[in-house]
């Protein structure tokens, strides 16, 4: 159960519970013990996730919150909504998009095409959760219906292991680019490409712009999990080697980045928006009164593709 006030939340926790996790913890990294109720302090207008841990430390739901987190992989976080909260609910369009399933090997891929012609070609990781969770294609569509963006290309591209392949792994890094080409083979030119990621996602969406300048001139980085090196493992105290590499980049991408003020991404996401306003590149940087989660990221959609596709 929750007592939800202008700036607190109080946690007051169900029998079996014995620590409090969410965004606020960095979920399991930081459990907070309990012993009683607990009252946390957030901003104004904030959506928070969270869940409590037992005794064997395995997650469970708050028996006594019945709204569930939009979540594609975990079923244990609860949602709570401080006053205030304004949820910036994407675009619906008039007539949803059809989708395609293609494999390649292993390797699943989705795509969609927004309308005739498409002018860019949007790449995008964790493909099966921005595709059912995010309905992204939904969303080009919409702006595309309203005259906002061009039509687009959208190629939704599921990982397998996303731990190992979205942490700089040049072996994925070859079967995407040859998802790229198996998909203009099949569908055309694949005009102006937006790389698109959350997360680890938007991590190696950003690795791909830096390595490949000239290819992928545009990218949407949704709380990109910039606390990573290679052959690090830890994604919460890893080194921010990617900053070093966008230092000394001599082309730069146009980027889109956000991130939430409840996640431990938020110190570094400033970082790169500081690097990236240093260097003069074109970007636009936002915060959310959230966390790592799909609330945060659904919002970010529109101005994203707006940002990156509307000058088209």
């Amino acid at each position: 159960m929750v007592r939800v006030s202008r700036r607190t939340v109080t946690f007051l926790p169900p029998p079996g519970a014995q620590a409090l996790i969410g965004d606020f913890t960095d979920w399991e990294k930081n459990p907070l013990p309990l012993s009683g109720p607990v009252t946390l302090e957030f901003p104004e207008g904030a959506y928070v996730e969270y869940a409590f841990l037992d005794a064997r430390g395995d997650p469970f739901p708050d028996p006594d919150n019945p709204e569930r987190a939009d979540n594609p992989w975990w079923t244990y976080p609860r949602a709570v909504r401080l006053p205030g909260h304004r949820f910036e609910a994407p675009p619906e369009p008039r007539e949803e998009p059809k989708v395609a399933r293609h494999r390649l090997g292993e390797r699943r891929y989705y795509v969609a095409e927004t309308g005739a012609s498409p002018k860019a070609t949007l790449v995008v990781q964790d493909g099966v959760a921005f595709y059912r969770t995010a309905g992204l294609h939904k969303v080009a569509r919409a702006l595309e219906e309203a005259g906002e963006i061009p039509p687009v290309r959208l190629v939704f591209v599921e990982p397998i292991d996303r731990n190992q392949e979205y942490r700089f792994s040049e072996r994925y890094e070859e079967e995407f680019h040859r998802v790229l080409a198996e998909v203009e083979g099949f569908y055309g030119s694949l005009g102006d490409l937006v790389l698109v990621g959350a997360s680890l996602g938007g991590l190696f969406s950003l690795w791909q712009a830096w390595r490949h300048p000239d290819r992928f001139p545009k990218v949407l980085a949704l709380s990109p999990a910039l606390k990573a090196h290679p052959g690090g493992t830890d994604a919460y105290r890893d080194r921010e080697w990617l900053l070093g590499q966008y230092a000394n980049a001599q082309v730069l991408p146009r980027i889109y980045l956000e991130v939430g003020l409840l996640e431990w991404l938020l110190a570094p996401a400033r970082r790169f928006a500081a690097l990236l306003a240093d260097r003069k590149v074109s970007h636009a940087y936002r915060e959310r009164a959230s966390g790592h989660n799909w609330v945060t990221w659904k919002q970010g959609l529109a101005p994203g593709l707006r940002y990156l596709l509307g000058e088209a």
